[in-house]
């Protein structure tokens, strides 16, 4: 994850529309604002809106804005989301669930920079950097016809892939850490079971699933320490049932520390048979300068640790 994040800040300060992958709950939001504060427009709005979570009527209102008397119920002028953007960023989360009509739209906003509110003659022009996300193949969806293949290179200028939690349980103890840290009840820790039983589960989830998880124990627990019980059942038995062979280590048997090298050293292994060993690459990859890359892979017990 902190190639993906070093990634991110080297393009934030270019003026490059971005398109965040992933599955649902995996962070994208949270990459999206890492990509703002990073950029030349920190100190401007950063704006979201779900594309996905209103008709195309309410969805164009809601970004474009609309005058008094646009349709039954606008009683008052409203400035959209656009125009509330104005020099920052706008984070269209779910982009991939609006309809071929409103890409249209869309479309026509972001190459003109400029937006027309529903019931206004006259267009206003806005300064606004794209970044959306979706949990879709756009790319499937745009070979099919339901997404413009015209708006998708518009939105796509780079892409960041964020992969799911079950893919990067390394990150698992700092996202936690951060989780407590912002938490009213910071101070308060998991004990090595609870920590196993996090790292070991699946997270269908995502980041969303882990946060809901660290809430309850935070709300049910006593005391500085916290334990494995207070986990829901989901997370309990399917720490339970985890099979070394699945994972890659064994969440029983190890302390936390030899837990956290195992899964360091899986991420690793991993990158380097993405990159036929190629060390360069892994340590770019992970976000790790070589001399870092060769002391992990001395300390993992991997050969030949040169890269």
């Amino acid at each position: 994850l902190n190639g993906i994040f070093n990634l991110a800040q080297r393009i934030a300060g270019h003026e490059l529309s971005v398109l965040v992958t992933g599955e649902s709950g995996t962070g994208k939001e949270l990459l999206a604002r890492a990509i703002h504060y990073a950029s030349e427009r920190a100190e401007r709005p950063f704006v979201v809106e779900n594309c996905g979570a209103m008709p195309d009527t309410l969805l164009e209102g809601e970004l474009f804005g609309h005058k008094r008397g646009a349709f039954t119920g606008a009683h008052e002028d409203r400035i959209g989301l656009f125009q509330q953007a104005d020099g920052g960023t706008l984070f269209l989360d779910e982009i991939g669930d609006t309809s071929p009509a409103f890409q249209v739209k869309l479309l026509r906003a972001l190459q003109e920079g400029e937006v027309r509110p529903v019931g206004s003659p006259r267009p206003v022009a806005v300064d606004v950097r794209i970044i959306a996300a979706t949990n879709r193949d756009l790319e499937a969806d745009v070979a099919s016809g339901r997404f413009r293949q015209d708006l998708y290179y518009r939105i796509a200028g780079i892409t960041l892939h964020m992969p799911p939690l079950r893919e990067r349980p390394q990150d698992i103890p700092l996202i936690v850490a951060t989780m407590f840290k912002e938490s009213a009840l910071a101070g308060r820790r998991f004990s090595d079971g609870a920590m196993k039983a996090l790292v070991a589960h699946r997270w269908p989830g995502n980041v969303r699933e882990l946060q809901n998880e660290v809430l309850r124990a935070l709300a049910l627990g006593d005391g500085d320490l916290l334990d494995a019980g207070l986990f829901s059942s989901r997370v309990r038995q399917m720490a339970a049932s985890a099979k070394p062979a699945a994972t890659g280590f064994d969440p029983q048997g190890a302390t936390l520390k030899e837990l956290l090298d195992q899964v360091e050293a899986q991420v690793i292994d991993a990158a380097l048979r993405r990159h036929n060993g190629n060390k360069t690459r892994v340590a770019e990859e992970l976000g790790l300068t070589r001399v870092g890359l060769r002391m992990k892979l001395s300390r993992l017990g991997f050969g030949d640790a040169e890269p």
